[in-house]
């Protein structure tokens, strides 16, 4: 029986040196991987001075290796010093995690969102010296998702804000058009007009909120044609100069040979103004504001905070002004739905959110640059057509209200609206018949015998809208014209979104005159 050995023998100096080898190459194979990596790799001791600091740490952060190395890491901001302090004791102690979100800071000071995986580092004898962490930059990540909640909440909101316009739009027509009743009977010394006059113009202000809404919401129906958006400036520029502080220089810079876009004038008109305010209440004390425009061509899209404006070819839109600028918090949320830097009572906060909508609804894209007490411009592109001419808004006829004979169908589920609109129609010499909805108005088409000149017919109206009931009626009377109104389309197939030509569709709230100078040209007058 053999004695066993209490000793192993001493390695040979071949082996020794194999090891030594192995050793060497294993080191320089792991300090490769580390320095290779994609992801920040960072080890600290157990005083947190950094050991290592790898290529994709420099990177990320801004600091080079021999500027951290044996110093505690710079890249924690102070208000995240308690954070790390718990997490770094966490590890110590053994404990390790993985995808944890932490906020750093780079050289420059700029934030940065990270993900976060940490391990104990240990010696040969199991004792944990220090911590292994692994930092993967999910800013850009953060801020999508950011812009997906904003997204998702703006929806919600213009959902919601829809569905109020278009109910108060109803009522607003029965306002608007019973106080033009009252105030056409009311004899011209009568104090009483001056009340129905104020009552016509709260209407008109009411409607011009509902716009706002419609506009954020993106279910406004447009009245799109073909124009030179210097052409819009031009006419809106007198009205701008009003609207500014006196203290306020107005500048207009119109590009040569301007492409044409096919937008709504009045919606444009609006961007126009909503713009302007924002920028003469960024300089309270007064300054400057420009507005210009351009032809421009993009070969790729081009990101921005609030999307990606695609390649292509646009007619480009800025206002400019020099004023406070807008801090981080204003930029994160400006085009938010009643966000306001403004004093209470000073503004809806629609202002910007109504801008945004309006641009996106016309097939367009908005951005902006700003900094703090320097200014920021706001610029807006619209696709540019390759031809068209531009066309002029329609001309308002005498004071003389139009008249006719012809025998009209009103369709209106709102029972206020769809009598108050015949009584007005009669007034002027129509034969009126009326329908509460599509169903109703198909019944009464079978029942009536003689023809029927025109339909005016609500847009949406329960089980049927008025475009599939315009159709359904023109297949058997193809003479019959159709004048649509509505406060908003949500609800429509999305293909009558956008009517066309102008005098298809009447916007409510409207006045009487509107309805029946509208009605006049639906017909033919």
């Amino acid at each position: 029986m053999s004695t066993p050995l209490l000793f192993a023998p001493p390695a040979g100096a071949a082996d020794l040196a194999r090891a030594h080898r192995e050793l060497h190459t294993t080191t320089q194979l792991l300090r490769t991987l580390v320095h290779a990596s994609p992801l920040a790799i960072v080890a600290i001791d157990g005083e947190q001075n950094v050991l290592s600091w790898n290529h994709a740490a420099e990177q990320l952060f801004g600091w080079r290796e021999h500027e951290v190395l044996g110093r505690p890491a710079p890249n924690v901001p102070p208000e995240a010093q308690d954070e790390f302090q718990r997490q770094f004791a966490d590890v110590m102690r053994g404990a390790a995690f993985t995808g944890c979100r932490a906020l750093r800071r780079r050289k420059d000071g700029a934030p940065l969102d990270i993900s976060l995986s940490a391990a104990p580092l240990r010696d040969d004898g199991n004792a944990v010296v220090g911590i292994m962490m692994i930092i993967a930059d999910i800013t850009e990540r953060m801020q999508l998702e950011e812009q997906l909640r904003q997204a998702q909440k703006m929806e919600a909101v213009g959902r919601l804000a829809g569905g109020i316009a278009h109910d108060f739009n109803n009522l607003l027509t029965v306002i608007r058009c019973h106080a033009d009743l009252l105030h056409a009977s009311l004899d011209a010394d009568d104090p009483r007009r001056e009340d129905a006059v104020e009552v016509m113009h709260t209407a008109d202000r009411a409607s011009s909120l509902t716009r706002q809404l419609l506009a954020f919401s993106r279910k406004q129906v447009l009245q799109p044609r073909i124009i030179d958006l210097n052409v819009v400036i031009t006419d809106m520029e007198r009205m701008l100069r009003r609207l500014i502080d006196a203290t306020v220089e107005l500048v207009t810079i119109p590009a040569p040979a301007l492409g044409h876009v096919r937008a709504d004038p009045g919606q444009l008109e609006q961007v126009l103004v909503n713009l302007a305010l924002n920028a003469r209440d960024a300089m309270p004390r007064g300054g400057s504001i420009i507005i210009e425009t351009a032809n421009v061509a993009f070969s790729a899209p081009r990101a921005h905070p609030h999307g990606v404006v695609r390649a292509g070819e646009y007619v480009m839109l800025s206002i400019t002004d020099n004023g406070r600028g807008m801090t981080a918090e204003a930029q994160a949320h400006c085009f938010e739905p009643f966000f306001t830097t403004k004093e209470q009572g000073k503004g809806t906060g629609l202002g910007l959110s109504t801008v945004y909508g309006i641009v996106r609804q016309s097939g367009g894209h908005v951005t902006f640059r700003t900094e703090l007490g320097k200014g920021t411009t706001f610029t807006v592109y619209l696709p540019r057509l390759a031809t068209g001419t531009p066309i002029g808004m329609p001309a308002i006829g005498s004071d003389v209200l139009p008249r006719g004979t012809e025998t009209i169908l009103v369709v209106e589920d709102e029972s206020a609206v769809r009598s108050l609109v015949k009584r007005l129609l009669e007034r002027q010499g129509y034969q009126v018949l009326t329908a509460r909805h599509g169903a109703d108005a198909l019944a009464l088409r079978e029942r009536h015998e003689g023809p029927i000149h025109l339909l005016l017919t609500d847009m949406v109206m329960p089980e049927m809208g008025g475009s599939e009931l315009a159709e359904r009626l023109q297949a058997t009377s193809p003479q019959l014209r159709a004048l649509y109104m509505s406060g908003y389309t949500a609800g429509t197939n999305e293909h009558h979104e956008i009517i066309a030509p102008r005098s298809a569709f009447l916007a409510k709230p409207f006045s009487a005159e509107e309805l029946v100078r509208r009605v006049r040209a639906a017909l033919g007058g």
